[in-house]
């Protein structure tokens, strides 16, 4: 089965995507997307999507996606207006001279960092066709590597910083199912795959709230990073994000100001 979106996605209109712009100029526009919206164009129409809302804001035939994230993940993306820009931007991703960070909350409490490298490939005991797994190296697999940094662990969860050495596909929610702490809301990578069949087919169910904590994966992309230059795009957390960190980890506004600002302190450390 392939990666399709839910009878209940809703459609994006002006007055919101005026709300996500980070930042425009003359060469870009970065924007905190929502976790409910596609990156790429669908067949339900320009508003369906996040390149096709662009489109209809800018009146260009043409955006060019840099940087993006699954349906679900919400954060900075960063589309060009034109070829040069795109291929500044497309390139610095590539040879890791632009780098992101997530913030994510994960299921269980992680006592202690860990680094994740593994291969990665389709999963052949999977009906779905996008689904990936960890796997042996061969010639069709990819190496993936993925730092998880704990923030605060609480109740039964872990807020947690993320980075990405390397670009592959479901990386992050792969190498989370992986150490055993699969993202809160994940239902492709959680604890049953039938749950994400029954979505795309019916959409969301209310009865899942129990199970799964949020209504998508708790995935957000924090910091979009230019290290050549030092610019940087920052997303805010999402209030889907601050109502789990309130309602299930019981920690207050306070807590989760400086739960972030010790990480964006770690990643600027890190990443030099």
């Amino acid at each position: 089965m392939n990666e399709t979106i839910s009878q209940d996605a809703p459609m994006a209109c002006m007055d919101d995507f005026s709300s996500w712009i980070l930042y425009e100029d003359e060469n870009i526009l970065v924007l905190d997307k929502p976790g409910w919206l596609v990156c790429h164009p669908s067949k339900n129409g320009p508003w369906s999507s996040l390149v096709g809302a662009a489109k209809e804001y800018l009146q260009l035939d043409t955006v060019h996606l840099a940087s993006r994230l699954d349906r679900e993940t919400s954060g900075v993306v960063l589309l060009a207006k034109h070829k040069k820009a795109a291929s500044y931007w497309q390139k610095g991703i590539e040879f890791k001279k632009v780098r992101r960070n997530y913030l994510a909350i994960l299921e269980g409490e992680l006592p202690a960092g860990n680094t994740v490298s593994t291969f990665l490939g389709k999963d052949p005991d999977s009906e779905i066709y996008v689904k990936q797994r960890v796997t042996g190296n061969s010639r069709k697999a990819k190496s993936a590597e993925t730092i998880f940094t704990p923030i605060c662990s609480k109740n039964g969860y872990t807020f947690c910083s993320v980075a990405t050495l390397t670009g592959r596909k479901h990386q992050i929610r792969i190498h989370a199912q992986w150490i055993d702490h699969c993202l809160v809301g994940e239902k492709l990578y959680g604890r049953d795959e039938r749950i994400y069949l029954e979505f795309c087919k019916s959409g969301w169910q209310q009865e899942w709230a129990n199970i799964l904590g949020m209504s998508r994966q708790a995935l957000h992309g924090r910091h979009l990073r230019d290290m050549e230059t030092g610019v940087c795009f920052s997303a805010p957390l999402p209030e889907d994000f601050l109502l789990f960190l309130e309602s299930e980890m019981k920690l207050s506004i306070q807590e989760i100001e400086e739960c972030v600002s010790v990480s964006d302190e770690l990643n600027f450390k890190d990443n030099g």
